[in-house]
């Protein structure tokens, strides 16, 4: 039988409960343990595929296609495992359920309620996610006190009567802030915090505190009366210049022995500690890098970070790999539209144009894709900026007046880019673009074939626009290399241009940056890196080696 670790958050938000989750799964992991890892969302949303980024960050997809909260793509990159659809639950999704067992007759004629029925509903799922794993951590979005929430916080507390308390670990991240007309940190938000758990019935073994300043040895000792844990159950989570140095960080305070020991877990003998030696050359690379790189990032939401978080984190994994600092310049769209790409993009190593939906900033993007070609800048296109690479491509190359993708303009007369023949009818937004695992068949002597170092690679999508193949003889004639194609159905995957022609312009209709890991970069976020590290070199007169 499974045994799990329930992760709850108290006081305010983003403090870093989806990072806690990971970092425990690492240390686990690293200790020989099948570890898996549950994130739960109070929203009514089945899924995260119609949220707007602005208000949820980015849509992290998985395999076998599911649209999840990008908590899914931390887990992912720190125990370095591919996640399901079961991974991610939500109340719309235990709703849904519920809603279609009773109208199938499932409950025989009972009155359906949150208890038992939902409750029931959610521990099934968290059950059933067990299966094959020695540790499931689940995570528990939201607040203590959120009334979404509720229901899943009485599905956890009644777990530990389900599989049995010697099973069931609970752990409370909660915040001690600073207060600077005091000049002191302050506990009473995390008794208040915990206060709120025990009144609902869960009494948190292990207390994770997010703060800005070091914990005193007595304030850990306050915080241990009143919460009523063991001092060495109170962790401090201090901020880091990188969230990989987090696991190292709650090593050293032992909290994978403490909860071994909570759980009755054996070390096993072949690893009696983690080996963390990746992560500690994971965080040397990002926090000493002897040299660095400036890639733009021109985007339509970058004014929120989370938007675009796996696209970053990639890059960092790059640069991390090539042993140099990625800084990123976050350029929006819009303002390329008003101010010119040679004002917003003076001085750039590298260029990558991510996904994204709709018309706004379109322009700008384009705009960015010409400067970057015209100038050799490297430049990396994703999903949106795969397809806007071929529309800048066929304007300005081939010629073609008013080329365009029909997702912004229906009626233009080139739709290099045109609606999959899948897509066509369908009104249903959620879960229906094509999405998750396809193979894609590399082309021989092409960049991405280089950067993959295989013929047959298999990459996640979230799209319902494709290339149009009418064009692809056109675009291939004008020097457009297709250097990618799903082989199911001939769907062009990558597009590139030789070396002859440009240093480094790819684009890939894929969402590269899902696989990238910190110990393990993406192959093409790798070689893009690579490229803009070679060109400024050359431009600068360093020694690339340097």
């Amino acid at each position: 039988m499974a045994k799990y670790v329930f992760i709850t958050g108290g006081v305010v938000s983003s403090l870093g409960k989806g990072i806690t989750a990971a970092s425990i799964g690492t240390l686990l992991k690293k200790r020989g343990f099948r570890v898996s890892i549950i994130k739960v969302d109070p929203y009514l949303n089945v899924d995260a595929g119609t949220m707007n980024p602005f208000q949820h960050g980015e849509v992290f997809v998985t395999d076998d296609g599911a649209e999840t909260d990008l908590d899914i793509g931390h887990y992912e990159r720190f125990i370095d495992e591919s996640l399901h659809a079961d991974n991610s639950l939500t109340t719309g999704k235990v709703y849904s359920l519920v809603i279609d067992k009773e109208r199938r007759g499932a409950y025989l004629g009972g009155t359906v309620q949150v208890i038992p029925h939902i409750t029931n509903e959610i521990q099934d799922r968290l059950v059933k996610a067990g299966e094959g794993h020695d540790v499931v951590i689940v995570e528990i979005g939201g607040t203590v006190g959120d009334i979404e929430g509720l229901p899943f916080l009485e599905a956890i507390r009644q777990m530990s009567s389900r599989v049995g308390r010697e099973n069931v670990l609970y752990c409370h991240v909660t915040l001690v802030p600073w207060l600077e007309a005091a000049r002191e940190l302050k506990t009473k938000p995390t008794q208040h915090s915990v206060q709120e758990l025990r009144r609902i019935g869960i009494l948190p073994h292990i207390l994770v505190c997010r703060t800005s300043r070091r914990m005193t040895e007595e304030m850990k000792n306050k915080i241990a009366l009143f919460c009523t844990v063991p001092t060495e159950a109170v962790i401090e989570m201090m901020d880091e210049p990188t969230i990989y140095r987090v696991p190292l960080s709650m090593h050293r305070q032992r909290l994978d022995s403490l909860i071994l020991r909570y759980l009755s877990l054996s070390a096993s003998q072949l690893f009696p500690e983690p080996d963390l030696s990746d992560w500690e050359r994971v965080v040397s690379r990002f926090t000493n890098a002897p040299r660095g790189v400036e890639i733009a990032l021109v985007g339509k939401y970058v004014q929120l970070k989370d938007a675009y978080l796996s696209v970053t984190e990639a890059l960092n994994h790059a640069g991390i790999e090539h042993d140099a600092k990625v800084t990123v310049r976050s350029v929006e769209s819009s303002d390329i539209e008003r101010d010119g790409a040679e004002t917003l993009l003076d001085g750039v190593d590298g260029v990558l144009i991510p996904g994204g939906f709709g018309g706004r900033g379109i322009d700008g993007m384009i705009s960015a894709i010409r400067y970057a070609r015209e100038r050799k800048i490297p430049i990396l296109g994703i999903c949106l900026g795969m397809q806007l690479m071929v529309v800048e491509y066929a304007r300005h190359v081939c010629r073609l007046a008013g080329a365009h993708s029909q997702e912004m303009d229906p009626a233009t007369v080139h739709p290099v880019i045109h609606l999959m023949a899948e897509q066509v009818g369908i009104e249903k937004l959620g879960g229906t673009m094509r999405l998750g695992a396809y193979p894609c068949d590399l082309a021989p002597g092409s960049a991405a074939r280089r950067a993959y170092g295989a013929d047959r690679v298999s990459e996640r999508h979230r799209h319902r626009y494709e290339l149009n193949n009418t064009y692809r003889g056109r675009l291939e004639e004008a020097g457009l290399v297709v250097s990618g194609v799903c082989p199911e159905r001939n769907l062009v995957e990558i597009v590139e241009l030789p070396a002859s022609a440009h240093p480094w312009f790819v684009g890939c209709q894929f969402h590269c940056e899902l696989k990238s890991r910190p110990t393990r970069p993406h192959p093409l976020f790798a070689a893009f890196v690579g490229a803009a590290l070679r060109e400024k070199a050359e431009r600068t007169g360093e020694n690339e080696g340097e």
